[in-house]
């Protein structure tokens, strides 16, 4: 059985591809990713061009099975629309499904706004807790009230539609004085940091602010 590279790629700015990172889709023989235009994009940028199989949410154990005939026939790399796959991503369902076969992975690091939002934070992060997407609608409540409670900085993701809703909830959740550290399109041109407080975040982030993926640190209780 073959080698699945779990490959970091850019959340952003293009250059914060690793070179190890570019070896790995130029020698292996099929990627899957979650967005097939998305990638595609990436190794035409790149100058490779590579047989690209969609892996995402919303694929069947058949599609699992197909992986595993795919990585028969040779090495393979997993990528995700951006940044490490398995992190708030479908490519840790892959990589539990494919645990108990004969296929060695090996995780080739890079770009993540996990790691990217930690680095600026003027918050101690030497200890958080990472939770990922809240729920959509069922749970929310739930999700801040943890969010509310823990005694260590809490990492999250948001979308751009959701992300008033969000704040709305942590204020109401931690209070609109706790504090927290907020990234939007991280790596791009319009890279926005913001430091302060929840009120002060949602006051900040409107009209064009709200566009772009975003990665916050709520400070701990």
């Amino acid at each position: 059985m073959a080698t699945l590279y779990v490959v970091a790629t850019p959340i952003g700015n293009l250059k914060d591809i690793t070179l190890r990172a570019v070896e790995v889709l130029q020698s292996v023989q099929t990627v899957f990713a979650e967005d097939t235009r998305v990638t595609r994009k990436l190794l035409s940028h790149l100058g490779i061009q590579k047989n690209i199989v969609a892996y995402h949410e919303h694929s069947t154990p058949k599609q699992v099975e197909k992986v595993v005939e795919l990585l028969r026939a040779g090495d393979a790399a997993l990528v995700t629309d951006a940044g490490t796959p398995a992190i708030s991503d479908p490519g840790s369902r892959l990589i539990a499904a494919l645990s108990d076969a004969d296929v060695t992975i090996v995780p080739i690091p890079g770009p993540s706004a996990l790691s990217t939002i930690l680095s600026v934070s003027d918050i101690d992060v030497s200890e958080f807790l990472f939770l990922g997407f809240p729920p959509h609608k069922k749970g929310r409540q739930t999700f801040f009230k943890r969010v509310a409670a823990s005694d260590v900085p809490v990492v999250l993701f948001e979308s751009p539609h959701r992300i008033h809703k969000t704040f709305a909830e942590l204020a109401g959740a931690c209070g609109p004085q706790r504090k927290c550290v907020v990234g939007r399109e991280l790596t791009k041109l319009y890279e926005d940091i913001f430091r302060g407080t929840v009120e002060d975040a949602a006051l900040y982030f409107v009209g064009e602010k709200t566009r772009g993926e975003f990665v916050m640190i709520v400070e701990g209780s």
